[in-house]
């Protein structure tokens, strides 16, 4: 099946074997964070190392958005259809309010600063989960080399009460991350240095327990060859 590497033989019946890849804008250096603004009828989407958010509009084509965008990376909306965004030169989350402005939500854990957030998802009682690695610091194609303060860790952050917490930090670069449509599972994307023998290069998968606490954590699925970035479900 063209453009798909088809793991379950279920998702065969969800896509049309003459329905073609089609390129929609090109040019860009590197894109991170796509999400579609379904009220506007627009993709938003990150050239992360140009330092900008872009838009595309079927009709218009692509327009830059936000330019700069503090080499932004993973992009989700909250449940009131509000941007939240992760910010590498920032080290942070970031919302975009309905009237345009801007509103740092989130950048630090313990008194000491995040890393470079990489991807973040919302859950339906309005908690952001987001991973928090160290690709975005460690070089300045991502937005500039920074020291470390802290391990790389999977966070749940509550905007209502503004308690960040540590939901795991048994990784080595966690990344991608998505909930179950139940939400009773959270799958996260564990990209580990690709310069060593036997990297960690796979899937993990978690249990979403009472008061949003994770289970489990065990390999849903090793990816080979490559590595897994951003998860949807």
């Amino acid at each position: 099946m063209k453009g798909f590497d088809v793991i379950d033989p279920r998702f065969a019946h969800y896509v049309l074997e003459n329905a073609p890849l089609e390129e929609l804008a090109g040019g860009f250096r590197w894109i991170e964070g796509l999400v579609w603004m379904g009220d506007a009828l627009c993709l938003l989407f990150q050239d992360l190392p140009r330092d900008r958010t872009m838009r595309w509009i079927e009709d218009a084509g692509i327009s830059v958005y936000r330019s700069p965008s503090d080499y932004g990376n993973g992009q989700a909306r909250d449940r009131q259809g509000r941007l939240i965004s992760c910010s590498h030169r920032g080290r942070c989350l970031y919302r975009t309010e309905l009237d345009g402005s801007l509103t740092r939500l989130v950048d630090r854990h313990g008194g000491k600063r995040l890393n470079a957030p990489n991807d973040v998802v919302v859950k339906s009682d309005g908690s952001i989960w987001f991973t928090d690695p160290l690709y975005g610091i460690q070089n300045d194609y991502e937005g500039g080399r920074q020291i470390s303060e802290q391990p790389p860790a999977l966070y749940r952050f509550d905007p209502r009460s503004g308690r960040i917490t540590i939901a795991a930090d048994d990784f080595d670069g966690p990344n991608g991350l998505a909930f179950s449509p139940d939400e009773a599972r959270l799958y996260v994307a564990e990209t580990g240095d690709q310069a060593t023998e036997d990297p960690k290069q796979y899937i993990r998968v978690f249990d979403v327990a009472e008061e949003d606490h994770l289970r489990g954590g065990e390999i849903f699925h090793k990816v080979e060859p490559g590595y897994a970035d951003g998860l949807c479900v």
